[in-house]
């Protein structure tokens, strides 16, 4: 079976960039007023972290609903404002870090790909789901399996993630309350991470204290995790994610990929 899929797949992805490259935009031309936004976090710890010169990199795609109005305007955008490849010295909980945000616009413009990046990543996504890795049919949309941290238990997760890294990811919303599915996976299989929805960029900082605070329903959050899906309904604008890794990183590199999909 694993040979005939060998070679079935590369020509599924051949006729599908074949036929993209002459007819994509037919195929394409259809779409909502969902708009996608992909960017990446670079974050290298330094030498106030045990997990000293360790990297983790954040692959974000963030996909929301724009106003029909809002689409149509000639928006300009200010490049000197952008966080476009731009090394940023940062500190969390008294240790420092350098963060570099690539194509990072704060939801002020599209990502519209490549017709040839699209059809490459559906091909992608097919793979995934094959594997068992992707739950979802759609390839616009990453569904993961909830899969727990099996290295260790919750409690010592709690106690990990007291003096871990936290990063916050915002939303895209022209609505004052919206819901969102978000879906998120790690390449690190030493480690589970803790993932919350919070309702603004402030509780990346109180997460180590009394005072922080998140969306409380079941689906808003998970702990322990290496694989995870969710759906949080009722979240202001200023919402966000808030993914916490424990300051153990063992390979050079941990790799997590972030979705998030505002829902009509």
């Amino acid at each position: 079976m694993k040979k005939i899929l060998y070679i079935i797949i590369p020509i599924i992805a051949f006729s599908t960039i074949f036929i993209n490259a002459f007819f994509g935009h037919l195929i394409f031309s259809s779409e909502t007023q969902q708009v996608v936004s992909k960017y990446s976090v670079y974050v290298h710890l330094l030498s106030e972290w045990q997990s000293d010169s360790k990297n983790i990199i954040f692959d974000v795609t963030n996909s929301w609903h724009k106003p029909e109005k809002a689409s149509n305007e000639n928006f300009v955008f200010d490049a000197a404002s952008k966080e476009y490849n731009k090394n940023q010295f940062q500190e969390i909980n008294g240790k420092s870090y350098v963060e570099l945000k690539h194509e990072f616009s704060e939801c002020q413009e599209d990502w519209q790909p490549m017709l040839y990046r699209k059809a490459v990543d559906t091909v992608r996504h097919e793979i995934e789901y094959l594997q068992g890795k992707q739950l979802s049919t759609d390839p616009k949309i990453s569904v993961y399996p909830d899969i727990e941290n099996r290295n260790y238990d919750n409690s010592e997760q709690h106690l990990k993630i007291k003096n871990g890294f936290v990063q916050f990811f915002p939303i895209c919303t022209s609505k004052e309350i919206t819901s969102y599915d978000y879906s998120i996976k790690t390449d690190n299989e030493d480690l589970g991470f803790d993932v919350y929805f919070v309702s603004s960029s402030k509780e990346r900082q109180n997460f180590a204290s009394s005072e922080f605070n998140f969306y409380q329903e079941p689906s808003c959050f998970g702990q322990n995790k290496q694989s995870f899906t969710g759906t949080c309904k009722n979240i202001n604008k200023d919402s966000g994610l808030l993914v916490i890794l424990p300051d153990e990183l063992k390979p050079w590199t941990t790799k997590v990929i972030i979705n998030l999909y505002e829902i009509n």
